[in-house]
């Protein structure tokens, strides 16, 4: 019943993700969708790829998009 519940959390992170005009948000969006995905694999017995998966799609990727958007904004000339 759990999967059911966490799988309903990581599509709904995954759409919000998707329509958020903020891009940071959305960073933290991802994230949370990825903890959810390896909270799944954990579920599902697969210790190691539900270790990667954290580390990749629940750490990572986040913090390069974070790091990106902030380098990346605009700096008006005043």
């Amino acid at each position: 019943m759990i999967e059911y519940i966490v799988i309903v959390i990581a599509v709904i992170s995954a759409i919000i993700a998707l329509m958020q005009k903020d891009l940071l948000k959305t960073a933290i969006l991802t994230g949370i969708s990825g903890a959810c995905i390896a909270f799944l694999f954990v579920l599902l017995l697969a210790p190691d790829v539900a270790l990667t998966q954290a580390v990749v799609e629940a750490a990572i990727v986040p913090v390069f998009i974070a790091l990106a958007v902030q380098k990346t904004k605009r700096v008006d000339d005043s």
